[in-house]
């Protein structure tokens, strides 16, 4: 079972950036109809990643990326001593919302990493991503607009289906639910293997049938998809 990736390091020293002790992290869905399920956000040790581009997900970021289960990747960060806010939200962020939450890693200086991530629907397994960002320690306000990844684990067919991990399809919740076309007969396609920034998804115009459950005309994005502001107290 892969874990959390560690991070490839330059040269023979390993230093580590001083923190800022307490930041606040400001999301916000730029996208015109995607939902991002419930947020992971944390800070951790210099040293590891989620996910690297071009290598294969962990069953972790895949049980994130197919159906936002985040526990898994939770479980890892905590192991690894970070400070954590799960689901800030409280459920969905819809296209146009922002959700705040804050990191004070007094009690863990070591902690001079960001990372945050959630699956984005409708898709089979997108997500938007921040994967091991250097947070600055200045006061200050930074900005940065982020994209989406493709774990890589399902293929893109962009009909309803499960969330379950290794189950095609994609899952619908309430949100969605009159905004979802059905009968689709899906795209020809299969799991690239690797993670990969994301395409985007192709949709149609058909709500009853075609090839695609997703309304081109709704739910079609390109990157970024989220911006996210950091405020260094």
């Amino acid at each position: 079972m892969k874990k959390i990736i560690p991070a490839l390091l330059l040269g023979s020293t390993l230093v580590t950036p001083a923190m800022a002790a307490e930041v606040d992290i400001t999301i916000e869905n730029i996208t015109r109809g995607v939902y991002f399920t419930p947020l992971l956000v944390a800070a951790h040790p210099i040293g590891t990643q989620l996910f690297q581009l071009g290598e294969a997900a962990s069953t972790e970021l895949q049980a994130m990326a197919e159906g936002g289960d985040i526990s898994g990747l939770e479980t890892q960060l905590v192991s690894l001593g970070a400070t954590i806010q799960a689901n800030p939200a409280e459920g969905l962020l819809g296209p146009g919302s922002t959700t705040m939450t804050q990191l004070n890693t007094d009690a863990a200086p070591a902690n001079t990493q960001l990372s945050m991530v959630a699956m984005m629907l409708p898709t089979n397994d997108g997500f938007v991503a921040i994967n091991s960002l250097t947070i600055p320690t200045e006061a200050g306000e930074y900005s940065y607009y982020v994209k989406a990844y493709d774990a890589g684990t399902e293929a893109n067919d962009e009909v309803r289906g499960s969330g379950a991990p290794g189950e095609s399809g994609f899952p619908v919740p309430p949100p969605l639910e009159a905004k979802i076309g059905q009968n689709g007969t899906a795209f020809a396609a299969s799991a690239e293997g690797f993670v990969h920034v994301h395409r985007g998804v192709l949709g149609d115009t058909d709500a009853n049938a075609g090839n695609s459950d997703i309304d081109s005309t709704q739910h079609r994005w390109l990157n970024p998809v989220a911006k996210v502001t950091i405020t260094v107290q």
